[in-house]
């Protein structure tokens, strides 16, 4: 979900199945699709939201990526802020972003719908 700054408004809202994948490389999927729409739309600042604090504590580099396909996703994430110039990254707790947790949800749901078993 990308939301104007200044107004709080809902620019854009996505919900994608991924297949199947684990909860971390999810939310960097999430976060690089997000701050490529930013990028597309001319941002030149971006405030990430996220409630995975593994990802936002790898992000401003508190913690390091040692699993190698996050590390692939991480670099993506970095160059895409290089790109846009400025952006910031704030962990909320997962009750204070029941927007996105709905999105993801409906978005698994949908997928698990269209799989043949």
């Amino acid at each position: 979900m990308i939301k104007d700054a200044q107004t709080g408004r809902n620019v854009e809202t996505h919900a994608k199945y991924l297949g199947e994948t684990t909860n971390n490389q999810a939310e960097y999927q999430a976060v690089i699709f997000g701050l490529k729409r930013c990028f597309e739309m001319g941002a030149k600042r971006v405030d990430v939201l996220a409630d995975s604090e593994l990802l936002i504590k790898q992000a401003k580099g508190a913690y390091k990526v040692r699993n190698p396909e996050l590390g692939k996703r991480f670099l993506e994430m970095k160059n895409l802020e290089i790109q846009i110039g400025h952006v910031t990254y704030h962990h909320v707790r997962r009750e204070k972003n029941k927007e996105a947790d709905a999105l993801a949800n409906k978005a698994m749901d949908e997928g698990t719908r269209r799989v043949v078993h």
